[in-house]
């Protein structure tokens, strides 16, 4: 039934030869995934298809969470410009398809998943990967050409496809950047020539003497680890790029030191943060007008005849972490609408597809509590 309605509305709008297309499957849908894609091929025969299972979907200006949803789009991108890969298709070598960007639907309990992120973006022209971690509970799965489990997979794009891709994170520092002095693997000692613990109490204003008032705000704190360049990133004391959100899940009071969810090195930065509505809204409307500004021509005709050189959004793919969504926002579907509001008015007719994941990929990083969004466009 579900596939049935989604047809039903996609048929009216299809482009007439479509060659590329994007599934999302609610959790309720998961098990019938096989099912799914192949009777999207009978009814699109030599569309690639690509996706995944997710807790919640997004579409248009709206979000599904924990309800039986199936989002499509369909594009009609020239087939020489993409290649869809997965672990048993994998993207052919560069002289052969110069991947410039590419799309990534990752299985979370994926080993090295980090470090699997990182060589795939070194295998990009520009470096950069968008997309998230498949989030269904029960069976995390992406779609590259048919059903796959575990690894990376996806879609890459050569130069010819122009697209705009941002990353917005939803958290509010608590205190300054610090560098970190001494660490190893996941355990960090010093920052700033002092132990980790004491700079974390005093930032946080706990007491140690007060266990029971100190663990309930330790646990709703997180860190932001960065490069060094991360102190010159941030925009209104808001997280840049390469800051990355992290769980606290630690403390060694004997060594005064503090645990974090990945390995950390000397050199790199460290920041407490707490998830922030606010700071979230905040950044979703700098994501938009970034956005905008990007596909503004470099120069307006003085009189008044259209603009050579911008550009206009004709689709976008979104992920956003399954900690946010409408409920984080204060309303059903209260994220899809700011993002669109974010957007300008052009964004009310956009097509746009997405989901919630389990950690959110942009460029090189894995992320959590961000949205990832992606713009395709087309000359204005």
């Amino acid at each position: 039934m579900a596939l049935g309605l989604a047809l039903a509305q996609l048929e009216a709008q299809a482009p007439a030869a479509p060659t590329l297309g994007w599934c999302y499957l609610a959790e309720a849908h998961a098990a019938q995934a096989e099912a799914v894609l192949a009777a999207l091929a009978r009814q699109w025969p030599g569309v690639a298809w690509v996706g995944a299972s997710a807790a919640g979907l997004c579409a248009g200006g709206v979000e599904y969470f924990d309800e039986p949803a199936l989002v499509l789009m369909l594009c009609d991108l020239p087939r020489a410009h993409f290649r869809v890969f997965s672990g048993r298709q994998p993207l052919p070598p560069a002289e052969v398809f110069p991947a410039h960007v590419a799309q990534v639907h990752a299985d979370p309990a994926t080993p090295d998943l980090d470090e699997l992120i990182k060589e795939l973006s070194q295998r990009m022209a520009s470096g950069y990967l968008f997309g998230g971690l498949a989030s269904a509970r029960s069976r995390a799965l992406s779609f590259a050409d048919g059903v796959c489990a575990g690894g990376l997979s996806g879609v890459a794009f050569d130069a010819e496809i122009a697209l705009v891709s941002r990353v917005s994170q939803g958290c509010q520092p608590l205190g300054r950047i610090h560098r970190i002095d001494e660490a190893e693997r996941q355990i960090v000692y010093r920052l700033d020539g002092e132990p980790a613990l004491d700079v974390l109490l005093r930032e946080l204003g706990l007491d140690e003497n007060r266990p029971r008032e100190m663990l309930g705000r330790l646990r709703q704190t997180l860190v932001a680890l960065g490069d060094d360049g991360a102190r010159s990133a941030r925009r209104g004391g808001l997280f840049g790029p390469d800051e990355r959100v992290r769980h606290l899940v630690g403390l060694d009071p004997a060594r005064r030191a503090i645990a974090v969810a990945e390995a950390v090195e000397p050199g790199q930065t460290l920041s407490f943060c707490r998830r922030d509505a606010d700071a979230a809204r905040r950044d979703l409307l700098r994501l938009g007008a970034e956005i905008r500004s990007t596909l503004e021509p470099e120069e307006l005709p003085l009189d008044g005849s259209p603009a050579p050189g911008g550009r206009r959004m004709v689709a976008a793919l979104y992920a956003s972490c399954t900690g946010r969504g409408g409920a984080h926002f204060g309303a059903p579907s209260a994220e899809m609408e700011l993002l669109r509001h974010a957007l300008g008015g052009e964004a009310e007719a956009l097509p746009l597809a997405g989901f919630f994941a389990a950690g959110e990929i942009g460029h090189h990083h894995l992320y959590g509590y961000t949205g990832v969004l992606t713009v395709f466009t087309a000359p204005a």
